[in-house]
């Protein structure tokens, strides 16, 4: 590695529509084709949503982000071809269409998992999602095929109330007071982490997160159960696409 050691300001957990953004690169790391900037709108992935891609702009030239990686505390942001210059200054640029997708998409998640969760009280088990589409595992013994008209009408409902989502951040032991505030079935936040970021759906969802989302269910657009499977004797799978 070259370049000082720091920790990258994550603007997108500030705002999740910033699109583009001046930077420095701080760092280079050779072995990974990858560097590390002092300041980022890229997400780096986690928590069922894929990482952020697109292009580092300079004078010296167009840079391709083709992934981005949370390691140890730093955020790697993989370039295709040749690497950047330390303390060069940059500005990013997301490929928007890609991450306001996934902002949707995984708001989506959201409202889905507090609708189940609040009207017929199933836990989440997993998920994960590409841009309009995603997967989501719930515990639901007694789902049947009926439910799924009934379960989007109610989805329909709320992207219809037009809800606003707020993010905020405090301490674990506050978090920690508020009843089904992880909504997954094992709790995948580290010890270590003090502070929780919580996202929520005003009036219908609250839960601890890390990710992008959009300001209002308004939004998101159509949610739709296109398929499902059964995992196992309680465990469902239900395959959602979302469209405009």
């Amino acid at each position: 590695m070259k370049g000082e050691k720091k920790l990258t300001e994550l603007l997108y957990l500030k705002d999740s529509y910033i699109k583009e953004f001046s930077c420095t690169v701080s760092e280079i790391v050779e072995e990974e084709n990858a560097i590390i900037l002092n300041r980022t709108a890229f997400y780096p992935g986690g928590g069922g949503q894929p990482c952020d891609i697109g292009k580092l702009v300079t004078a010296e030239g167009i840079y391709t982000v083709t992934k981005v990686k949370k390691i140890a505390e730093k955020i790697y942001h993989y370039i295709e071809g040749k690497l950047p210059a330390v303390n060069e200054e940059c500005k990013g640029e997301l490929d928007w269409e890609n991450r306001y997708k996934l902002m949707r998409t995984h708001t989506a998640m959201h409202l889905l998992s507090g609708l189940i969760w609040n009207d017929y009280a199933v836990q989440v088990t997993g998920g994960n999602m590409e841009p309009l589409k995603a997967r989501m595992d719930f515990e639901f013994a007694d789902f049947a095929k009926e439910l799924i008209a009934e379960i989007e009408e109610k989805a329909d409902r709320e992207i219809a109330n037009k809800r606003d989502i707020r993010t905020a951040v405090m301490a674990r032991e506050e978090a920690f007071k508020i009843p089904d505030l992880i909504r997954t079935k094992i709790n995948l936040l580290p010890a270590g982490i003090e502070q929780i970021r919580t996202v929520e759906i005003v009036g219908l969802d609250l839960q601890a997160d890390g990710g992008t989302h959009v300001q209002n269910t308004s939004e998101i657009g159509k949610i739709r159960i296109v398929d499902y499977k059964s995992k196992g004797k309680i465990n469902k799978r239900l395959y959602v696409e979302i469209s405009d």
